[in-house]
């Protein structure tokens, strides 16, 4: 048993998928098969029922793995703490970034990063804010930038607020409420919406402030990105409610303030047990950012 088989284990589980985790980890698919083959035979049980569809772990799988990932995880902070002793920040930042975030500028962010730790790599990840806290917590990632409703902080996991706002209405230009200065969720009830998919955090935002106000709207679409939720604004189908800065510049649709809309926090999240030295390396550059923004406020 290497520490490679561990980190093919740790691939193999988090992507679902062979194929996927020799593309992770650079290497051929049938490299890292006839790796996790030899260590099966090794332990004398099998780590992940395979079929034609799906890769999955078996019981003796999953508890391998969580030593796995222990084992993987303390080589990465050996080699971190080598590298600290010379000043240098280095490997592979694995950061997590939910579409609608306007905290920061992710390309700005990155760009920051990369001049300060030329040696250092990024892994950049999308996904909602509950897919990425779940990878946070598996150690399937070092850093993520989240947004949740304005009474909620991201659970099990370190974490700190970097932006709280309010949604605003987001409408076609032509609507018949496009004009107004300023709204309230009561002018809005009757509207067809297009939202984020039930159940997930960009959507609870805005549920739980209808339900506040003792009201009911008509979710009539749900999609998954931004983009897509603008498009449907934009032909005349739906209204939604968005942060203020996924709505800037974009085209056929207008904005209005809603005095009782949705509140939104983002948060900048990382492990709260052992951070990597590269997610502390980016922790200071988003601070660093913040602070050059209050200066120039």
């Amino acid at each position: 048993m290497d520490l490679q088989q561990l980190r093919y284990v740790v691939a193999v589980a988090a992507t679902g998928s062979f194929t996927r985790a020799a593309e992770q980890c650079f290497v051929t698919q049938s490299a890292l098969s006839h790796q996790m083959a030899a260590l099966e035979r090794e332990l004398g049980h099998r780590l992940f029922a395979r079929s034609s569809r799906s890769v999955r772990l078996t019981e003796a799988g999953e508890a391998f793995l969580e030593h796995a990932r222990v084992a993987v995880r303390a080589a990465e902070q050996a080699k971190d703490a080598v590298a600290a002793v010379a000043g240098e920040v280095t490997g592979t930042l694995r950061l997590g970034a939910i579409p609608t975030v306007t905290a920061v500028s992710v390309p700005e962010l990155l760009r920051a990063f990369r001049e300060a730790h030329p040696s250092a790599r990024v892994e950049l990840r999308g996904g909602n804010s509950d897919e990425l806290i779940a990878a946070l917590r598996r150690d399937d990632l070092d850093i993520a930038l989240l947004g949740l409703r304005g009474d909620l902080e991201p659970a099990g996991v370190a974490s700190r607020a970097v932006q709280h706002q309010r949604l605003v209405a987001v409408l076609p230009h032509d609507h018949g409420l496009a004009t107004r200065r300023r709204l309230r969720l009561a002018d809005l009830a009757g509207c067809a919406f297009a939202d984020f998919p039930a159940g997930t955090s960009g959507r609870a935002q805005s549920d739980a402030a209808f339900t506040a106000a003792g009201l009911e709207r008509d979710v009539a679409f749900e999609v998954d990105t931004a983009p897509l939720l603008l498009g449907l604004v934009r032909a005349g189908l739906a209204v939604t409610l968005l942060a203020p800065g996924v709505v800037d510049g974009a085209e056929g649709v207008v904005a209005v303030a809603v005095s009782d809309g949705p509140e939104r926090t983002e948060y900048v999240a990382w492990d709260a047990v052992a951070p990597r030295g590269v997610a502390r390396a980016l922790l200071a550059v988003v601070d660093g950012m913040r602070n050059q923004e209050s200066d120039r406020g």
